[in-house]
């Protein structure tokens, strides 16, 4: 059975910091890229990071570029994400997410990703 689990979300002040988790099972974790992505209520579901199979190319948003860093641990079929300098606008349902891409292709868009978490909600208070 494919599953993706997020965990590390919560309540944080402005300018803190979380570190989300993503743990994997169910499939070859190492041949899947990674990505996170997350949706505020009312708004469509925004990519945020993505990182390649092989964990030699990463992709960001322009929006957390900086700020946010993904990685991943194949040994452990988990993957990660850092997210540093919080504001209440980041405040959203965060989800992980695996697709099948090529050893260094990374894709921002949610449709081209086959597997998806459940989410995790980060709140940021101002």
């Amino acid at each position: 059975q494919v599953q993706l689990v997020e965990s590390g979300g919560g309540l944080v002040q402005a300018g803190g910091s979380l570190r989300l988790s993503c743990a994997a099972s169910g499939f070859t974790f190492s041949m899947y890229a990674g990505g996170w992505f997350r949706q505020a209520p009312g708004k469509e579901r925004e990519f945020l990071a993505a990182m390649s199979r092989s964990g030699g190319r990463t992709l960001y948003a322009d929006s957390v570029k900086g700020r946010f860093t993904i990685s991943r641990d194949n040994a452990e079929t988990t993957v990660y994400l850092q997210m540093n300098s919080l504001n209440p606008e980041n405040t959203a349902v965060y989800y992980c997410a695996a697709a099948p891409f090529s050893r260094l292709q990374v894709v921002g868009a949610p449709s081209m990703y086959s597997y998806w978490g459940q989410g995790t909600q980060v709140t940021v208070s101002s």
